[in-house]
């Protein structure tokens, strides 16, 4: 869909709304918003699944305090760490 609405944004406060028209409405009322190269991005809110969630963490330092309890084996279960 190529077509282009002009909209007015409400200025509430601190708080700017945008009026979305019928046409663009969205099927859910959770939305991910973010500026990108000088445009305002709006999406679905897409919730991260757990392993994207454990990809966008740091490795754990070997003589980390979680891991001196033999965690580790878990921890590398749920990460699919491979063996050295």
């Amino acid at each position: 869909m190529n077509t282009e609405y002009h909209v007015k944004l409400i200025q509430q406060g601190n708080t700017q709304t945008l009026p979305i028209p019928p046409e663009l409405n969205l099927d859910t009322t959770d939305v991910t918003i973010r500026q990108e190269n000088g445009k305002l991005i709006i999406e679905p809110y897409k919730k991260k699944s757990l392993l994207e969630v454990f990809s966008t963490l740091e490795p754990l330092d070997k003589n980390s305090p979680i891991l001196t309890k033999d965690y580790s084996s878990l921890l590398c279960y749920a990460v699919h760490c491979r063996s050295p």
